[in-house]
């Protein structure tokens, strides 16, 4: 019940804000997306299994201050339909860039957390152009960059040990228990069949970078310094805490940690610089 009351304060504190929110058909599906504030365009893509609330509910108001902030739910998560086809973070990079041509957006900084921190890098190697500056929040590129055990936990993930806060918010934008699970057997399946993103392609990406992690992260801190040694030019943070702790992802927000107050001035300083 407590994470229910969470979950509503949350939706209600950030849907009321949105300037912007609706529907847009893009490569077969039917996309929501909330816009909010003014400024230069910073589009938030969230993590597996989560939407626009659970990964960035806290942060969305603090980045709607300084700029004009676009975040979308992806396919078959949250609000947004799905399509007869695996997901991939390619056609994830694709549906994004998709909506912002809805949305008359030519260019713009990406934020990705997560899962959607390997969309925004797969974005930026696919669709350079549309790049302005990125940040990596724990973005994985390549399978040796999360602990041996995290992919024995993959191979037997269900929707019974499915984070309860991410099952919750899911039904409360989309009450069907069969989406909840096509879901997470789809992100499963994505994650498991993974496969490293070249050093070439990782090198290509020419966009200036913020990548951060937490020093307790599923990402290991090795990876994200790896990340940074293939891109030139780019700065990485590490961040006490764990897995989306530095910008109070709702799995997180017990912790009461708020890291986020002084983690987003360090991602604006980046981003105005």
């Amino acid at each position: 019940m407590k994470n229910v009351v969470v979950l509503w304060l949350l939706f209600v504190s950030i849907g009321s804000r949105a300037g912007e929110h609706g529907y847009a058909e893009v490569n077969g599906i039917r996309m929501y997306y909330e816009v909010y504030g003014q400024g230069k365009p910073l589009v938030l893509i969230h993590g597996g299994g989560s939407d626009i609330e659970t990964t960035f509910g806290r942060v969305i108001p603090l980045l709607a201050q300084k700029y004009r902030v676009i975040a979308m739910d992806l396919q078959a998560h949250g609000r947004t339909g799905d399509r007869d086809a695996p997901e991939s973070f390619e056609q994830d990079a694709d549906d994004v860039v998709g909506l912002l041509a809805v949305l008359h957006v030519k260019k713009a900084d990406f934020f990705g957390f997560s899962n959607g921190g390997t969309t925004a890098m797969q974005i930026a190697i696919r669709h350079p152009d549309m790049v302005g500056k990125l940040v990596l929040a724990s973005a994985l590129c390549k399978r040796n960059g999360v602990p041996p055990q995290f992919w024995d936990f993959m191979k037997h993930a269900t929707l019974d040990n499915m984070p309860g806060p991410l099952k919750e918010s899911f039904l409360q934008v989309r009450p069907d228990s069969g989406a909840l699970r096509n879901m997470q057997e789809k992100d499963v399946q994505r994650m498991l069949t993974f496969k490293d993103i070249p050093d070439e392609m990782v090198k290509s990406i020419n966009a200036p970078t913020f990548i951060i992690v937490g020093d307790k992260d599923v990402i290991t801190p090795e990876h994200a310094l790896e990340m940074h040694r293939l891109m030139a030019g780019s700065s990485l943070a590490i961040i006490p805490g764990v897995h989306g702790e530095y910008i109070e992802e709702i799995t997180t927000l017990p912790a009461h940690s708020g890291e986020a107050a002084f983690v987003v001035p360090m991602i604006e300083a980046f981003l105005d610089k």
